[in-house]
């Protein structure tokens, strides 16, 4: 967090705004004083976040665990840094990152985007892009390329010297900010008055979906489907973590020594398991799922939910520390199908593709 801090400006030059075009029923996001978004800044970015140079070795990029047609998860069970080291679990959406309240999946304490950038690129349990203590040969590396330092002085005319760690962290996150997710079937049928944009089927599944039956608004609501949110209009936003009984391996509730979700921050008995409720926008195209990528497909995360979490289904019971929304319920096989077709409505085909979010080195020569 160093970095941020010392990031000592000079003269008063603001580059061109970044101009938002939220998607309908989405609220301004938050941004953080100290890093307003502009457009120059986006784009720096977006070129940071796809580039490989920032990796120790240069063999990952941060799009190497957040690829864009996965909408930015990565396909993997848990993802796998630089190093070729698997990590304990499964790579995050950033679809609507903007608008999360916590940043990972069990971690309390990483305030914002910025800071959270510092976790893959100088993180080392367990390490994903590897540049720590190699900070000064990244700067180098950026520094002698063609296109950086004119990108940087662009983005931060302020900065004295804008080739900095700070600058890199804030340029990654404000690209970060702008992956909005919002035109999917759902969002048509919701906020764009498009009758046809749902089928029968999703049309049911989504009256189960929102049904106190089955509850899974409690978890997954609003425009964001999670239940963590922040926003620009919130004084205090929601950071919650549930557990899901996915796990009791001792017949008491315990999880894995692995990863034992939010116990492993606080010590408390009562937050084992405890993990983050992800968006739940694109999820069909994110599998697999849970945080540590154990259920393969949609349709057996709706039997984990429909048993009252796996470790019941498993014949272990449920847990002490499970959510009071992890109840279990009954679904026909045709129940089932729609609420899989309205899961799939959520799907922004247009955010999979989308060049605004797009490989800048793709294109170029």
């Amino acid at each position: 967090m160093g970095w941020l801090l010392l990031a000592g400006g000079c003269g008063n030059v603001n580059p061109a705004p970044y101009e938002w075009k939220l998607p309908l029923g989405f609220p301004d996001p938050a941004v953080p004083e100290d890093n307003p978004m502009s457009t120059a800044k986006v784009e720096l970015g977006r070129r940071l976040f796809y580039d490989k140079r920032l990796s120790a070795n240069g063999t990952q990029s941060c799009a190497s665990c957040h690829r864009q047609e996965y909408a930015f998860t990565d396909g993997r069970t848990t993802a796998l840094g630089s190093t070729g080291e698997h990590h304990r679990r499964n790579s995050m959406s950033l679809a609507n990152v903007a608008y999360a309240a916590s940043l990972t999946w069990a971690d309390p304490v990483v305030p914002d985007l910025e800071a959270q950038a510092l976790v893959p690129l100088f993180g080392t349990h367990p390490v994903e892009l590897g540049m720590a203590g190699q900070e000064t040969l990244l700067l180098q590396r950026l520094s002698e390329d063609a296109r950086y330092p004119k990108l940087f002085a662009q983005a931060f005319p302020e900065q004295r010297q804008p080739v900095s760690m700070a600058s890199v962290v804030r340029a990654i996150a404000a690209f970060e900010r702008t992956l909005l997710s919002g035109g999917s079937p759902y969002d048509r049928y919701t906020y764009g008055d498009e009758v046809d944009a749902l089928s029968p089927s999703a049309m049911r599944g989504m009256k189960l979906f929102f049904s106190q039956r089955l509850g899974c608004l409690h978890c997954h609501r609003g425009f964001a489907f999670s239940d963590s949110v922040k926003h620009k209009l919130m004084a205090f936003p929601e950071v919650t973590f549930h557990n899901t009984n996915l796990y009791n391996v001792d017949g008491h509730g315990a999880y894995p020594a692995t990863d034992q979700g939010l116990a492993e921050f606080t010590g408390k008995p009562e937050d084992m398991g405890r993990f983050r409720s992800p968006t739940l926008r694109n999820v069909a195209v994110t599998a697999p799922y849970m945080h540590d990528g154990s259920i393969a497909t949609l349709s057996e995360v709706l039997d984990h939910y429909a048993a009252g979490g796996r470790a019941c289904a498993q014949g272990s019971g449920p847990s002490p520390y499970q959510s009071e929304f992890i109840q279990g319920f009954t679904l026909t096989a045709e129940e089932k199908q729609d609420l899989l077709s309205f899961l799939e409505s959520l799907t922004d085909t247009k955010f999979l593709t989308d060049p605004r979010f797009s490989d800048p080195f793709a294109s170029t020569p």
